[in-house]
């Protein structure tokens, strides 16, 4: 169904820890925030996802490709999207050109889905990369198109997670998180004031973001780098 396959070889090794080190402590913790978000949304069905942060360099895109891999199953299709029209990363974490992707799609309505994703070697697991860096990135995923692809992708994935930029910078990301059914918010510790992570909450939540929980990370134990997840909204 989907035409571009990504070679076994391609991709970023120390970026997709979960593939690539199955045993780790790292992996371990994103299985354990797999299992959280599950809890979060026992009575609601999450089909579309946000992760965020409230500055730039926070490690959000590191942890959306290992929380995708991670949710991504024989009987799960996960869906991957760079909505970083600004800064993106998925192609580089992957290793594929970005010639096409979600620009693509919003600015030329003939192009579907199915013609710029990509299928990964990991079982279940799926991208979609930014495509070329347009100069109104707010607009475009406010616009009526950008809801449309999204109904599109639900026909095929069970799970569809949109790395997006921070909110504090730019209103992409409070764009997003009105048409998703949850937000994860990272916070790198000792790399962003409280005020900031308070403000960047405040402006989601005037979105009606449903904000599922917080991933802290570059945390320190034992020499090991791994993320806590703490459920609680407030």
């Amino acid at each position: 169904m989907f035409n571009k396959r990504i070679e076994e070889s391609s991709g970023n090794r120390l970026a997709l820890v979960v593939k690539n080190n199955p045993s780790s402590v790292l992996t371990e913790q994103f299985r354990t925030i797999q299992t959280n978000i599950r809890f979060s949304m026992v009575n609601k069905r999450l089909q579309t996802m946000v992760v965020t942060s409230a500055t730039p360099s926070s490690g959000k895109s590191t942890i959306s490709a290992n929380l995708a891999a991670t949710f991504a199953s024989k009987n799960k299709r996960v869906l991957l999207v760079d909505a970083d029209l600004r800064k993106p990363t998925v192609h580089k974490t992957f290793n594929v050109r970005n010639n096409d992707g979600l620009t693509t799609l919003l600015t030329d309505d003939d192009t579907k889905v199915v013609d710029v994703i990509y299928h990964t070697h990991t079982e279940g697991l799926y991208i979609l990369t930014s495509g070329i860096i347009p100069p109104n990135p707010a607009e475009l995923l406010a616009s009526d198109r950008m809801l449309e692809i999204q109904e599109e992708m639900k026909t095929y994935f069970d799970l569809i997670i949109f790395d997006s930029p921070p909110v504090l910078p730019v209103t992409d990301s409070q764009v997003l998180a009105a048409e998703t059914d949850g937000v994860i918010f990272v916070i790198p510790k000792g790399r962003v004031k409280t005020d900031e992570v308070l403000k960047a909450k405040e402006l989601l939540e005037m979105t009606q973001a449903n904000i599922l929980g917080a991933i802290m990370n570059r945390v320190e134990t034992s020499g090991d780098h791994y993320y806590y997840y703490y459920g609680d909204k407030e």
